[in-house]
C-alpha cells in the first residue's frame, strides 16, 4: 500500500517515536507491561504503514458490494437504510408477548426477534413433566398452531420481517409461521425472516438440542431445499457465532468456529443434491458485539472477506449474492452486570457503535436489566432509543465503512483472518466440524478461552465496572423488574389441553403417522410437518414422532 522510500521515512520516524517514548517512561510507566484485546491479540503501543505493508487494497479490501466484501455487502451501506433494528423479545403467553411485539412496533422497531420459552426450544409441550416451573421463563411457550396465531395476531407478515430463535424444532417453528400467515391470506413466498437453525453450535456451545447429528442435519438441509423452492426471501439458517462468545471463546474462535459450522453446513448440502450458488443466497450469520471495540469491527470485517474466499475458492461459487456473508449482531449478554445495571446502557452503546462500524445488516440491543430478569418495556424502549441514536446521530452511517484505512483495524482485520484460518485448518485436518465437535475440539478451546477471561477478572488484570472496580452499595428492592407468574404454567396447560379437545384427532393421528414413515425415508418433511401443524399437532407431538425415528443426542462431555 506504500512506496519503499515513504516506509523508509516511516522506519526513520520510529526511531525517533521510540526514543521520545523510552525518555517518557522513564518518567512514569504505562498502565501494564502487555496489552491486549479482549480476545488476547497483542496490541502494539501504536500502528504505522508498516504494519499494513502486506495489505493489497483491491486484493484484501475493495470496494463496499464489492468481493471479497470486506468494507460491506452494499454499495452505500447505510446511507441508504439503516439496519433492520430488532429488539428478542418473548415471555409468558402468546398473548403477553404479542402485547410487547405490538409495542415495539408502535417504537420504531423495523423486524421482530421471538424468544421461545425452554421447553419450547428443546421439543416439549407445556404439559411435558420435562416442562414443569419453565414454562413461559426466558421465551414465549408455543405448544401449537394456535398460540402461534395468538402470537402474531395483529401483526402483517407480508410487511415484518421475523426472525425465530429456535433450533432443533425449527422445521415445526417456521411451519406454524407459514400456516399463520396463511390464515391471513399472505402466501408463503411473501414471507421475510429467519430461523437460526444452527444445530451444530448446540453442541459446540449451548446444548439445546434433541436428535443426534446426521438426522439434525438431515431437517437442516430439508429446509434449505423446501425454502429455495417456496419461501425465496427466508433466511434458512442463521449460523451463529454469538453463543460460542457467550460461551467464553475468542473473537478469533468465534469467527472459526463459526464458519467452519457454516463449512459443514455447505457441504451436507452439496451431498443432498443442492447448489451453493441457490441455497447460499439465503444464508445468514449471527454475531455477538462485546467490548473491545477495534477487535469487534475488525472481527465483522475479517469473517466476511473469509466467508467469501470460502465460497468462491473451496466451494466454486460464482453469484456474488451466495459469497456475501451477512449477518445479524446481539450485543452481549455475557458482560452485562447485575451490579450498577445502569452501566449495562453504555456497555451497550459501545457494542452498537462496534456493530454498525463493522457493517451489521441487523442489530438487537440488550437492555439494561437483562442480567438481573426479563427487561421491562422501559429498559427495552432505552436498549432500542440506542440504536436509533447511533442511526440517526452519530455521524457513523454518513460513510461506509469509516474505519477503513485505519492502521490498527487493517492489521487486527489482517490478524483475526490469519488467527481463523489457522483454526478452520485444524479442523479441515481433524476431518470437518462434525468429527471436531465429536472429539471435542472447539468445546475444549471454549472452555480454555473461558477460563483464562474469568482469571483475568478476578486477578484485577480486567477491569469490570462496578464488578471489581469502583463499586458501591446498591438498595436491588427498588429495582422494579419483570417477573413471570407460576400461573403462566397452569393456565398455558389449560389452553393446550382445550385446544386437543377441539381439534380433529383423527386427522392428527393422520399426519402425524406420515411424518413417522417420512422420517423413516428420505423424503422432505417440511411438508409432512406443514402438514401436521394445520392439523393443530403439538410441537411435543411431533417432536416425539421424530425422537422414536432419530433418538436423542447424547453430550460429549470434555474436560
Amino acid at each position: 500500500m506504500f512506496e519503499p522510500t515513504q516506509l523508509q521515512e516511516v522506519a526513520e520516524g520510529k526511531k525517533a517515536y521510540e526514543a521520545a517514548v523510552e525518555k517518557a517512561l522513564t518518567k512514569g510507566p504505562e498502565r501494564k507491561a502487555n496489552f491486549t484485546t479482549g480476545g488476547g491479540i497483542p496490541l502494539k503501543r501504536t500502528y504505522t504503514p508498516e504494519d499494513v505493508n502486506g495489505v493489497d487494497y483491491a486484493k484484501d479490501l475493495g470496494f463496499p458490494g464489492v468481493f471479497p466484501y470486506t468494507r460491506g455487502v452494499q454499495p452505500t451501506m447505510y446511507r441508504g437504510r439503516f439496519w433492520t433494528m430488532r429488539q428478542y423479545a418473548g415471555f409468558a403467553t402468546a398473548e403477553d408477548s404479542n402485547k410487547r411485539y405490538r409495542y415495539l412496533l408502535s417504537q420504531g422497531t423495523t423486524g421482530l426477534s421471538v424468544a421461545f420459552d425452554l421447553p419450547t426450544q428443546i421439543g416439549y409441550d407445556s404439559d411435558d413433566p420435562m416442562a414443569v416451573g419453565e414454562c413461559g421463563k426466558v421465551g414465549v411457550a408455543i405448544d401449537s398452531l394456535a398460540d402461534a396465531e395468538i402470537l402474531f395476531d395483529g401483526i402483517p407478515l407480508d410487511k415484518v420481517s421475523t426472525s425465530m430463535t429456535i433450533n432443533a424444532p425449527a422445521s415445526i417453528l417456521l411451519s406454524m409461521y407459514i400456516a399463520v400467515a396463511e390464515k391471513q391470506g399472505v402466501p408463503m413466498n411473501a414471507l421475510a425472516g429467519t430461523i437460526q437453525n444452527d444445530i451444530l453450535k448446540e453442541y459446540i456451545a449451548r446444548g439445546t438440542y434433541i436428535f443426534p447429528p446426521k438426522p439434525s442435519m438431515r431437517l437442516i438441509t430439508d429446509i434449505f431445499d423446501f425454502c429455495s423452492r417456496n419461501i425465496p426471501k427466508w433466511n434458512t439458517i442463521s449460523i451463529s457465532g454469538y453463543h460460542i462468545r457467550e460461551a467464553g471463546s475468542t473473537a478469533i474462535q468465534e469467527v472459526a468456529f463459526t464458519l467452519a459450522d457454516g463449512i459443514a453446513y455447505i457441504e451436507a448440502a452439496i451431498k443432498a443434491g443442492q447448489d451453493p450458488n441457490v441455497f447460499g443466497k439465503r444464508l445468514s450469520f449471527f454475531f455477538n458485539a462485546h467490548n473491545d471495540f477495534l477487535e469487534e469491527v475488525a472481527k465483522f470485517r475479517a469473517a466476511r472477506k473469509i466467508w467469501a474466499r470460502i465460497m468462491k475458492e473451496r466451494f466454486g461459487v460464482t453469484n456474488p449474492s451466495a459469497q456475501m456473508l451477512r449477518f445479524h449482531t446481539q450485543t452481549a449478554g455475557c458482560t452485562l452486570t447485575a451490579q450498577q445495571a445502569e452501566n449495562n446502557i453504555v456497555r451497550v452503546a459501545i457494542q452498537t457503535m462496534a456493530a454498525v462500524c463493522g457493517g451489521t445488516q441487523s442489530l438487537h440491543t440488550n437492555s439494561l436489566d437483562e442480567a438481573l430478569a426479563l427487561p421491562t418495556d422501559k429498559s427495552v424502549r432505552i436498549a432500542l432509543r440506542t440504536q436509533q441514536i447511533v442511526a440517526y446521530e452519530s455521524g457513523i452511517t454518513n460513510v461506509v465503512d469509516p474505519l477503513a484505512g485505519s492502521y490498527a483495524i487493517e492489521a487486527l482485520t489482517k490478524e483475526i483472518e490469519e488467527g481463523a484460518l489457522a483454526y478452520i485448518k485444524e479442523i479441515d485436518d481433524l476431518g470437518g466440524m462434525m468429527t471436531a465437535i465429536e472429539k471435542g475440539y472447539p468445546q475444549k478451546h471454549i472452555q480454555d478461552a473461558a477460563y483464562d477471561y474469568q482469571k483475568s477478572i478476578e486477578s484485577g488484570d480486567r477491569i469490570i465496572v462496578g464488578v471489581n472496580k469502583f463499586h458501591i452499595d446498591e438498595d436491588m428492592t427498588e429495582r422494579k423488574l419483570l417477573k413471570v407468574d407460576a400461573s403462566v404454567g397452569e393456565n398455558q396447560i389449560k389452553k393446550l389441553r382445550e385446544m386437543k379437545e377441539k381439534r380433529d384427532n383423527v386427522r392428527v393421528k393422520t399426519t402425524l403417522d406420515a411424518v413417522r414413515e417420512g422420517a423413516k425415508g428420505d423424503a422432505n418433511l417440511m411438508p409432512l410437518i406443514l402438514d401436521a401443524v394445520h392439523a393443530y399437532a403439538t410441537e411435543g407431538e411431533i417432536c416425539g414422532v421424530l425422537r422414536e425415528v432419530f433418538g436423542e443426542y447424547k453430550e460429549n462431555v470434555v474436560l
